[in-house]
C-alpha cells in the first residue's frame, strides 16, 4: 500500500536533508575526537543511516537501507567530506543544528514506524521500529566514539517525542490502511506529527525540560526481621 513517506517527493527530499544533518552532527563529534578521515566517514555513515540499518535487520529486510539506497549512501559520503572541511562553521550553528536534528528525529520516527507497518508488523512492534530508527544512529555513533550515548546522558526530551510520534503514526497509518482517511489526510497527518516532534524536542532544550529520574527516598520499607532471619540461616 502506498504510504506518504514512501511516495511523496517532498518527504524524500527532507529525508536526504535529515541524513545530511545527522551526518554533520556525527562527523563533528568524530572531528572533535581528532579521528582520521576514514573514521569520520564511517561515523557520518552510521550516524545518518545506522537507525535504518538496525530497523531493516530486525524486520528481515536485506540488504538494509544503509547499503542498498545509493542516494542515501552517497549523501552520507558527501556529508563526511563536507564536515571534514566546514566543521568550525558547523560547531557554531548550535540552534540550527538542534532544530535540524529534531527534524531528522521526527522524520526517522515516522518513516521507521510506517515501514514496519508496511511489512505487516503489530502496532507495538512498529512503535519500537520507529523509535529505533530515530535514535539508533546516534546510539551507534556514541558507542563508536566511546562516550555515554546521548539518549542516556541528555535528560532533555529526545526519545520521548520520538516515542509519542511513533504511537501517533500507528493510528494515522492504520486509519489510512483501513480506508478511514484519504492519502492526502495521511500526508497532512505525517507532517503534523513530524512538526509536533520537532517542537517538543526544541522546546525541551530551549526551556530546559527534562525527563524526571528516580524518586528520591531516604527510607526503605523493608522489615528488618526478614534480614535478621536470613543472616541467622547462614
Amino acid at each position: 500500500m502506498q504510504l506518504a513517506l514512501e511516495s511523496n517527493v517532498f518527504f524524500w527530499a527532507i529525508e536526504y536533508i535529515a541524513t545530511f544533518c545527522c551526518g554533520l552532527l556525527g562527523g563533528l563529534c568524530a572531528v572533535k575526537k581528532r579521528y582520521d578521515f576514514i573514521a569520520i566517514l564511517m561515523t557520518v555513515w552510521l550516524t545518518g543511516l545506522g537507525g535504518g540499518i538496525i530497523r531493516d535487520v530486525l524486520l528481515g529486510i536485506f540488504p538494509p537501507v544503509g547499503v542498498s539506497d545509493k542516494g542515501l549512501v552517497i549523501t552520507s559520503l558527501v556529508t563526511g567530506v563536507a564536515v571534514a572541511v566546514i566543521y568550525p562553521e558547523v560547531d557554531r550553528l548550535k540552534w540550527t543544528m538542534v532544530a535540524l536534528d529534531a527534524l531528522a528525529l521526527g522524520l526517522y520516527a515516522v518513516n521507521g514506524t510506517q515501514k514496519a507497518l508496511i511489512y505487516h508488523t503489530s502496532g507495538m512492534t512498529a512503535v519500537f521500529m520507529g523509535l529505533i530508527t530515530a535514535i539508533g544512529g546516534g546510539l551507534i555513533r556514541d558507542m563508536l566514539l566511546n562516550v555515554v550515548p546521548a539518549v542516556i546522558r541528555d535528560s532533555h526530551w529526545y526519545a520521548v517525542p520520538a516515542l509519542i510520534g511513533s504511537i501517533l503514526t500507528v493510528f494515522v497509518t492504520r486509519a489510512y490502511q483501513g480506508g478511514h482517511i484519504s492519502f492526502t489526510f495521511e500526508v497532512v497527518g505525517d507532517i503534523v506529527i513530524v512538526a509536533f516532534i520537532v517542537v517538543l524536542r526544541v522546546l525541551s532544550v530551549r526551556f530546559d525540560w527534562k525527563v524526571p529520574g528516580a524518586i528520591k527516598r531516604s527510607h526503605a520499607y523493608l522489615p528488618l526481621a526478614a534480614k535478621d532471619d536470613s543472616e541467622k540461616s547462614r
